[in-house]
């Protein structure tokens, strides 16, 4: 059941769906078959080039799409997630006998290659799932091959839980304190049976993800918008330091999971749901955190989908409604008031790009610099932003790709 799933998951990735955008793609089968088809699903996106690397070379001519789907799913199940051969191999010819007329006619080529790759030696050593070229060669242009090769490595690591605790929260057992501040798991881990959950001591975000909020520097009584704020984890930081907290994003039914969230851990914020760029405060505020819409290409590793349904197209829009969003963030600012500008993206376009104009635009602007507990020097930019990546902390599991910057408005 979980590989029908997982099969129709990719499936629909490959027609331009991601896969959180498929709730109906498991419907009927349990909870825990569901987790396993997404994992499988996930894992298969991830090793997808690799996979290939060992179908290549067990076949003459390349199967049709459907089918090599199948095989992929083989593959990976057995080399990287140590499945036994004999049952894979049995699964996946059953399952492309539900293919129609081409399935059932390569259910034979099916059974041979999968035999042949689980003997496969060398899967370790083959080179990780390559970018697309509209995301690789930009990048490969900002940061050089070597960097790129250790992004995409980190990309095929996947990525570990991050826990934001609360103030004088106790520790999770196993958990591994950051140097950022962050708690991290690794291996498989149900979220709401961790100790801490139904008290609110802590919730879920990368370590990435949890340092704009902590570059913003809030301070008990400040004013501070918290714009595109869902899924939350940025308004519960701003809360717990005890801001007065305005989340505003233009999405219902996240904010309904923000609402949850704060519920869940006894924190307090004011929500609106609006077009950011129509939204302004009654008086001007003492901070914003503005986490821009953007490519997300900074969460490949959590999202291994995302190459696979996306061309590039958009992001020149994206870019254009960042500087706008910039611009209006910094207009509901009082004077001498701060802003931290952030994105999800390793593109320097969606970060040092658009600070370096924002400057430009606005005289008197300044970038002040990050000093933060536990960041590096070497992530410190030339106009005094902080560039994350996936090949940071390398050893400890990576971390999410991240632009951010704070910007202190002229008094």
């Amino acid at each position: 059941m979980a590989r029908q799933g997982a099969l129709r998951l990719i499936q629909n990735v490959r027609e331009g769906r991601s896969l959180a955008d498929q709730p109906g793609a498991l419907r009927g089968l349990p909870a825990p078959e569901q987790a396993r088809a997404a994992r499988l699903a996930a894992e298969t996106l991830r090793h997808q080039g690799r996979a290939d690397a060992v179908i290549a070379s067990l076949v003459s001519r390349k199967p049709v799409p459907q089918v090599l789907d199948v095989l992929r799913l083989g593959v990976v199940e057995m080399l990287e997630l140590g499945a036994p051969a004999h049952g894979v191999v049995g699964a996946a010819v059953d399952l492309t006998k539900t293919l129609g007329k081409r399935g059932q006619a390569a259910a034979g080529m099916v059974n041979a290659v999968l035999r042949k790759a689980g003997g496969f030696q060398g899967w370790a050593a083959l080179p990780p799932q390559e970018l697309p070229e509209w995301l690789r060669g930009p990048l490969v242009e900002a940061y050089g091959a070597d960097v790129m090769r250790a992004i995409e490595a980190a990309h095929q690591q996947g990525a570990p839980l991050d826990l934001t605790p609360s103030p004088g929260a106790a520790p999770v057992p196993d958990a591994e304190a950051l140097p950022t501040g962050s708690w991290r798991l690794t291996g498989p881990v149900q979220v709401s049976a961790l100790p801490g959950f139904d008290a609110g001591a802590w919730w879920v975000q990368d370590a990435a993800a949890a340092l704009p909020a902590r570059l913003l520097d809030p301070q008990p009584g400040e004013r501070i918008a918290d714009l595109c704020a869902a899924p939350g984890g940025k308004t519960l930081q701003l809360a717990a330091a005890g801001a007065e907290v305005t989340a505003v994003d233009i999405s219902e039914p996240r904010l309904r999971r923000l609402r949850e969230n704060l519920q869940r851990c006894k924190l307090a914020a004011r929500i609106v749901a609006a077009d950011v760029l129509d939204w302004r405060p009654e008086a001007p505020l003492d901070a914003v955190l503005l986490d821009a819409p953007c490519s997300a290409t900074g969460t490949i590793r959590r999202h291994p989908d995302l190459p696979f349904i996306r061309d590039g197209h958009g992001i020149a829009e994206l870019i254009e409604l960042q500087a706008t969003m910039i611009d209006h963030a910094l207009s509901i600012l009082r004077p001498g008031g701060r802003l931290v500008f952030a994105t999800c993206s390793l593109i320097p376009d969606e970060g040092e790009v658009q600070v370096e104009e924002a400057l430009a635009r606005h005289p008197g602007l300044a970038v002040e610099r990050p000093d933060l507990t536990g960041i590096e020097p070497g992530w410190i930019t030339e106009e005094g932003g902080l560039r994350l990546r996936p090949d940071f902390w390398a050893d400890r599991g990576g971390m999410d790709g991240f632009y951010m910057a704070r910007l202190r408005k002229p008094s």
